[in-house]
């Protein structure tokens, strides 16, 4: 078969392939759970950043605010409810999303009235400003952070649970957001992107529409940060809640390496980065951190259109 009429895979063949991937994974991969559940959170990451950042232009490093908002709010709810675990999980995810959601509509009335680099840099402000709020408040533990109750369950349960639950989680965030980039929101948020000046003289009232936007990512990152809280089992306020510099760096390069305001792009940049770094921890230990700092270059330098993007233009040259 010729590569010009080689078949191309279509979106429901993909997310098959991923849904069988996440029923069976925890299950052909027990020893590997954990990883896999992370796996399925930097897919959460890259979503939720790509649709401000890609989708409508708008490059934020504050998101790790949500994601520790949501950390906190389980964590709190976990210890003074006094509810049984799954019953107070529950409610803390829930208090997570609306809390989160409420930071979003009040940051965004605030900031996303600015561009550019001063929105960059604004919100990467608001994730240590966060940090060292946390880090400083003795309710939430301070600097010493805070213990999460310990999984009821059977010993490997714990892996397969939040495995199963950040899975649903990522499905649940890929859906609606397909849904939504197909509807006329979906094609403001690209009106916004591509010029707001002409957006607002068209009568898109665009602040409102991003304030929505922000806190649809926010939703997703206030249940992730529970989930992931209660998977990690301990909270520290700089190294995991609000860790700029790692998780709030990652969401970043993910969209980016997959090909930022792409529908696949988020989910294939948060598979390779996720499955390099795993790789650059077992292998190069003791150099991992340089490896990482010289794949960031690498994605900045010789990606700066994603991977979708690379094999869009190689697709381009081969019909020509």
């Amino acid at each position: 078969m010729s590569r010009a009429t080689f078949p191309r895979l279509s979106d429901w063949h993909i997310a098959a392939v991923l849904a069988l991937f996440g029923l069976a994974g925890p299950f052909l991969l027990p020893t590997l759970a954990t990883q896999i559940a992370f796996l399925w959170l930097m897919v959460v990451f890259a979503l939720t950043w790509d649709m401000l950042g890609g989708r409508m232009g708008y490059n934020s490093f504050g998101n790790i605010v949500f994601f520790g908002i949501g950390c906190y709010a389980a964590a709190v709810i976990q210890r003074d409810a006094g509810l049984p675990y799954f019953e107070g999980l529950a409610l803390g995810l829930a208090a997570g999303a609306v809390l989160s959601v409420l930071a979003a509509i009040v940051f965004g009335a605030a900031m996303l009235g600015i561009r550019g680099h001063y929105f960059a840099i604004g919100t990467l402000g608001l994730g240590i400003a966060a940090g060292e709020i946390a880090a400083g408040w003795d309710y939430v533990g301070a600097g010493s952070g805070m213990a999460l109750p310990l999984y009821p369950g059977e010993l490997g349960e714990r892996e397969i649970f939040f495995c199963y639950s950040l899975f649903a989680l990522a499905a649940c965030c890929f859906l609606l957001f397909r849904w939504i980039y197909s509807t006329r929101f979906g094609l403001a948020l690209n009106a916004i992107r591509d010029d707001q000046d002409k957006a607002d003289a068209m009568g898109l009232r665009t602040t409102p529409i991003k304030i929505v936007a922000w806190s649809l990512s926010a939703f997703f990152l206030g249940i992730s940060g529970g989930l992931a809280a209660n998977m990690i089992g301990f909270i520290d306020p700089r190294d995991v809640a609000f860790a700029g510099a790692t998780f709030g760096v990652w969401m970043v390069l993910m969209a980016i390496l997959g090909g930022k305001g792409t529908l696949w792009g988020p989910v294939l940049g948060a598979f390779v980065f996720h499955v390099t770094q795993e790789l650059f921890w077992t292998w190069l230990l003791g150099w991992q951190r340089v490896a990482l700092g010289l794949l960031i270059v690498l994605i900045v330098v010789f990606f700066p259109q994603g991977i979708m993007g690379w094999l869009a233009e190689r697709r381009a040259r081969t019909a020509s």
